[in-house]
């Protein structure tokens, strides 16, 4: 029999337009709002050092974002988010750390696994499974390396980094800083090393060009200088 209409699929791909931010894109409007929120500078350099790259390609990129409206530079080449750009950016890393808080507390996946998981679900997290992942969490202010979910909390924890601290002191962790969660191994360390938000050790050392050595009852351990600089907390006492 002839059906003289067509069925609409039932699935359809979104398609990108030219004014949208390509994934690319989309990375270095979440780095630039990191940046911004814990109020460092953010310059070309610093998104090449964040991202791995060769200068040439973050001029690229921020020229692209530049022609597309999500960012401004100033004459002295320090950039900042637009309103829709800063919109977008913390559309995305709200989506990411309420997914990542969902992945480690309803999921029960270890650490090292939630940042790539949380990557692939997000772009395809809408209003309404964000909405209901957001009841299943329990209003969670911040992910579980503890940096703030936009809207539940705009305030970075933290006021002393591990590496400037001094033998004697007790340090509590409050968050791990967001450039530890793109390198697994670190994040794989930290987990199995009780370096996670809320945790209190004591100082027993602190050299520059070994590391701080943390203990606490059961525990003593050395952080390398170039994880510690990454984990942020209060001294305590």
């Amino acid at each position: 029999m002839n059906n003289s209409h067509s069925v609409a699929p039932l699935r359809r791909r979104q398609t990108s337009t030219a004014g949208e931010p390509t994934a690319k894109e989309r990375e270095y409007l979440e780095v630039i709002y990191y940046l911004a929120a814990r109020n460092e500078p953010v310059i070309a350099a610093r998104l090449a050092r964040w991202m791995k790259v060769q200068p040439p390609t973050v001029t690229h990129i921020v020229a692209r974002l530049l022609e597309k409206g999500f960012i401004e530079r100033n004459a002295h080449g320090e950039i900042t988010l637009t309103p829709t750009g800063l919109k977008l950016a913390e559309e995305m890393v709200r989506r990411h750390r309420i997914l990542e808080r969902f992945l480690v507390d309803v999921m029960g996946l270890p650490w090292h696994l939630i940042h790539e998981e949380a990557v692939r679900l997000e772009h395809a997290l809408s209003p309404v499974m964000e909405e209901r992942i957001m009841a299943l969490v329990g209003h969670a202010t911040t992910c579980p390396h503890g940096n703030p979910i936009p809207g539940q909390c705009d305030v970075y924890a933290g006021a002393a980094r591990l590496d400037t601290t001094q033998a004697g002191q007790s340090f509590v962790v409050r968050r791990i800083a967001e450039e530890a969660e793109e390198e697994t191994p670190i994040v794989a360390f930290l987990e199995a090393n009780g370096l996670v938000p809320g945790a209190e050790f004591v100082i027993a050392d602190n050299i520059p060009s070994i590391g701080v050595t943390l203990q606490r009852p059961g525990l003593s351990i050395t952080v390398p200088a170039h994880i510690a600089e990454l984990i942020w907390g209060d001294i305590a006492g």
